[in-house]
């Protein structure tokens, strides 16, 4: 480190850093969490699930849940070669703190614990409950994390009233946007058979490539809805195409297309399968069409969470700040559905996924403030006190 590391956030922020969490990989955070967690009065379970590690923790019994959530786990690193430090040891260097995991999401992880130590040593008697619910399973497949530790708690009777996801929403400045809501994602798998055969005898064969070709036109070309007040619209985006032997002489025999569709909550997944099939039953396509959903679209609608939000962060930096449904998926798909009330704050997200990933060091400490002045509205307020 090149620099001091010389405040609260900051420090836990870096020791996140130095754990190689690499998805599904851990690699000690949640321990390291736990234990500042039970420090302060909380009850820590581990939940895992195959190769993921799962963290839920819990603390009071009384009133609405508030949990914070997030994810230890990272991307891998790309080049390291392209990398100015190593990014698994916090590189602090001209105001930002640099290393795998910065703003995508352990400083959202570290402003959190930072948040909750405070609120619950200036409000030791409190009995609001607070719930933190931490997976290492969001940069991968998502199947064994979140999904799973909600799955069981539902079972339990375990189920939050408001979340607030980790997530880096923020666009150009701290808390310029939050997340109220997410896209839904379905991703298809398609295959078109034809006929294999000599290019030099088209009439011997049967070329999927050409049958598909007025189908994808009118795929890529449909407007699915003209999305809402909330959402825009529904976009389809081819993302892979396949067919052939190699061979420059060779009519493929089959065609494989792999697609995706972010849709608004105008659609449901049933409704774009439905619609989808209809266009290549009308082609006369001979196909095989899989499905795989990633989730359903979220909105969380003008409440006590996203008042209690949005006036933190008012309160840390004078923004009004915008509610944005954009980017791609994220956990919240797995916790909305329950009823709970779901919002995604967090760090600017300039950097994600990129090689030399940072966040800004001046944020740190305001984030911890924001999250903490949602407890306060949240759990303080006479209807919860």
């Amino acid at each position: 480190m090149s620099e001091p590391c010389d405040n609260a956030v900051l420090d836990l922020c870096c020791q996140l850093i130095r754990c190689p969490s690499v998805t599904p990989d851990d690699a000690g955070c949640q321990a390291l969490l736990a234990e500042r967690l039970q420090a302060c009065g909380f009850t820590c379970r581990p939940m895992p699930a195959s190769e993921v590690t799962n963290l839920w923790a819990q603390r009071g019994t009384e009133g609405p849940l508030l949990v914070f959530a997030g994810h230890t786990d990272v991307v891998p690193t790309g080049p390291l070669e392209q990398w100015q430090s190593n990014p698994f040891e916090p590189d602090i260097r001209d105001g930002f703190l640099y290393g795998r995991g910065a703003a995508d999401m352990k400083a959202s992880i570290a402003a959190m614990v930072l948040a909750n130590e405070r609120f619950f040593a200036q409000h030791p008697a409190q009995t609001g409950r607070v719930g933190f619910l931490i997976t290492s399973d969001e940069e991968g497949p998502a199947i064994n994390g979140t999904r799973a530790v909600v799955e069981r708690l539902s079972a339990e009777g375990v189920k939050a009233d408001y979340c607030i996801v980790g997530e880096p929403s923020s666009r150009e400045h701290l808390g310029d946007v939050i997340r109220v809501g997410r896209r839904g994602s379905l991703n298809g798998s398609l295959k078109v058979r034809g006929l294999q055969g000599h290019v030099a005898y088209p009439d011997l064969a049967d070329n999927p490539i050409h049958r598909i070709a007025p189908a994808l036109a009118e795929l890529a070309s449909t407007q699915w809805d003209q999305g809402n007040a909330y959402f825009p619209p529904t976009t389809w985006q081819a993302s892979n195409i396949s067919a052939g032997t190699g061979a420059t002489n060779v009519v493929p025999g089959e065609l494989t297309l792999s697609f995706n569709f972010r849709f608004c909550t105008e659609q449901t997944s049933a409704s774009l399968q439905t619609r989808t099939a209809a266009i290549l039953d009308r082609h006369g396509l001979d196909y095989r069409l899989s499905w795989q959903l990633s989730g359903e679209p979220f909105l969380t609608r003008p409440g006590a969470l996203i008042e209690a939000v949005c006036d933190s962060i008012n309160a840390a930096t004078g923004l009004t700040t915008e509610k944005s449904t954009g980017g791609g998926t994220s956990d919240g798909r797995f916790i909305a559905p329950t009823g709970c009330e779901v919002v995604e704050l967090g760090p600017v997200n300039a950097s994600i996924h990129q090689v030399n990933e940072h966040v800004a060091i001046a944020d740190l400490e305001p984030l911890a403030e924001m999250y903490l002045g949602i407890l306060e509205r949240l759990l303080l307020a006479p209807d919860h006190a």
